[in-house]
């Protein structure tokens, strides 16, 4: 777990210094499956339907994706995280 957490913090530090959307996209493309690639997005779509109050089972249909996985984007608004993403 401590070995992850020094991973993760590598990468946002990779991330964050990126000096625009191409470098970001093309780091992205070379580091993540087509799979992921397409999940990621799908989660940040969770979050802005949540919050403009679509229902769960909505979402995940028209998401294609299970309504657990929008029940947990519903989880993390509640803990306070995402005041950034209208």
């Amino acid at each position: 777990m401590k070995d992850n957490r020094k991973h993760l913090n590598e990468l946002i530090d990779t991330i964050s210094m990126m000096k625009d959307k191409d470098e970001l996209r093309d780091f992205l493309f070379g580091i993540l499956s087509s799979k992921e690639i397409d999940e990621i997005p799908n989660r940040l779509q969770i979050i802005k339907m949540l919050k403009r109050g679509v229902p769960h089972q909505k979402i995940a249909k028209r998401l294609k994706v299970g309504v657990a996985t929008v029940t947990r984007g519903s989880k993390e608004i509640q803990k306070g995280r995402f005041d950034y993403i209208k």
